[in-house]
């Protein structure tokens, strides 16, 4: 995902000295069995949920500063999506904690086999500043269920956010088991330094590469959550109108600072001018002057709005590309006459700019795909079912939405990940539980009748033939 790391921005101060020997601290929580009982996980998620909604106006307040989002976004995207969360993962989770069986073949009977979900051990969480209450706390979710301590590194580019959460996470989580650092590059660094069961990094791919080499030398399983030019393609056969308001909706929302959000959109060439003029109206009935419209973010910073305004000269305008510097404002736009040179499609956008591609069909939006890196989300909007099943069948992404755009994200049973440039690891209601647990094998055999004498040596010529069959 563009530019949403912590650990690229600029060190704003040496790490504090408490934080070495972070992770074998929060390690020996896990170890002691402080954080093992379900009992214990269930009153860490209730704490949670009450850190939510005790203080969501202070949680509003910080969404507004960091990033202009209006009270209805935050709730939808930030504090109602993790308090469903946390409640949902609480209904479950005795189940999830639940051995689960399976079945011993033949040749080892009689016997038990089982799964047991035991947490990882310490986590390290590094969240980026787009979604900064989410995508701190939403895998948090996941440690808590799972039985691990947790570091949670919120991003300094949004330091309402990250002050915010800094305080009151010791007021309603156990900081035994549950951390807040704040900073930036130096504080991130020596926490990468450590040795962790597990690190789950949201940002860029760039920097995933510095977690995963760091991660490597302790031989530390990673998640990481990236991003890339999620497109969206729309066949000759959708439904028009209804397509313009589903795609509007999902870029504009958070100021198109979305990982999800349709980066760009590739269509029929025959329907391209009728798409570009209802997305143009989809636009202006959601949100109306967008500069005045309570419910559209702004750039998170000078730097980024500075970046952005530099791709508006990729194509022509046709609705939108008002900055206004002061506000950290960029309108939403819409641009046609971009090619696959164009600086805007060179890189994430990441923001408010919406190139609009013509293509031959869906033989010519499938040649896009192929050589490009595989992106985080794809979206298909078609109503001729063979488009779809061609898109499903030849295309890769980490996540497909048919005739909608981003909306999969609150789908709790749909595992949230990327593949190959876009991530690797999965989480969000059970996923979430597994990405954060062992799941150890156990095989149980009694020993009053040992089976498995045929198996033993030396091996005479029946005893041979009978382990053949039976393994066979």
């Amino acid at each position: 995902m563009s530019d949403r790391a912590t650990i690229d921005a600029r060190p704003e101060a040496r790490p504090d000295a408490s934080i070495d020997g972070l992770a074998a601290e929060l390690r020996e929580a896990v170890e002691s069995g402080l954080t093992r009982p379900r009992e214990y996980r269930e009153r860490q998620l209730d704490g949670l949920t009450a850190m939510l909604l005790q203080h969501t106006s202070r949680w509003e307040a910080a969404l507004k500063a960091d990033l202009g989002k209006g009270e209805i976004e935050a709730h939808l995207t930030e504090i109602g999506f993790l308090v469903a969360e946390a409640r949902a993962t609480k209904r479950s989770l005795r189940r999830w904690m639940a051995p689960r069986p399976v079945a011993a073949p033949l040749a080892l009977q009689p016997a038990v086999a089982k799964t047991l979900a035991q947490p990882l051990g310490a986590a390290l969480i590094i969240a980026p500043w787009n979604y900064p209450l989410q995508l701190a706390l939403a895998p948090l979710i996941g440690a808590i269920a799972a039985g691990c301590a947790a570091v949670v590194k919120p991003s300094e580019v949004a330091p309402a956010t990250s002050a915010l959460l800094a305080e009151l996470a010791p007021q309603h989580l156990d900081p035994r088991s549950v951390r807040v650092v704040e900073g930036a590059v130096d504080e991130t660094t020596a926490l990468l330094e450590q040795r962790w069961d597990l690190i789950f990094y949201t940002g860029n791919a760039k920097i995933a590469r510095v977690v995963a080499a760091a991660a490597a030398k302790h031989l530390t399983p990673t998640i990481l959550e990236l991003g890339g030019k999620s497109p969206a393609y729309v066949h000759r056969s959708a439904d028009i109108p209804a397509t313009a308001r589903r795609l509007a909706w999902g870029k504009w929302i958070n100021a198109g600072q979305t990982c999800v959000a349709p980066d760009h959109i590739r269509v029929d060439r025959e329907i391209a001018d009728e798409l570009v003029e209802e997305l143009r109206r989809a636009t202006a009935e959601q949100l109306g002057d967008a500069r005045t419209s309570p419910d559209y973010g702004r750039i998170v910073n000078g730097r980024h709005l500075e970046r952005l305004t530099g791709l508006l000269g990729s194509g022509t305008v046709v609705t939108g590309g008002e900055v206004d510097e002061a506000d950290r404002f960029l309108a939403p736009t819409i641009l046609v006459g971009v090619d696959d040179a164009s600086p805007v499609m060179q890189e994430e956008i990441f923001g408010p700019i919406l190139p609009v591609l013509p293509v031959d069909g869906v033989d010519g939006f499938i040649e896009t795909m192929r050589g490009a890196e595989k992106p985080l989300a794809l979206y298909v909007f078609a109503r001729d079912r063979d488009a779809v099943r061609r898109v499903e069948r030849e295309t890769s992404s980490g996540a497909l939405g048919v005739n909608i755009a981003v909306a999969h994200v609150g789908a709790a049973g749909l595992p949230f990940g990327g593949v190959g440039e876009s991530g690797s690891g999965a989480y969000h209601g059970k996923h979430s539980f597994d990405a954060f647990s062992h799941h150890r094998s156990v095989l149980s055999k009694p020993t009053a009748i040992d089976t498995l004498r045929v198996i033993y040596p030396p091996f005479s010529s029946w005893r041979g033939r009978l382990a053949k069959r039976i393994l066979g």
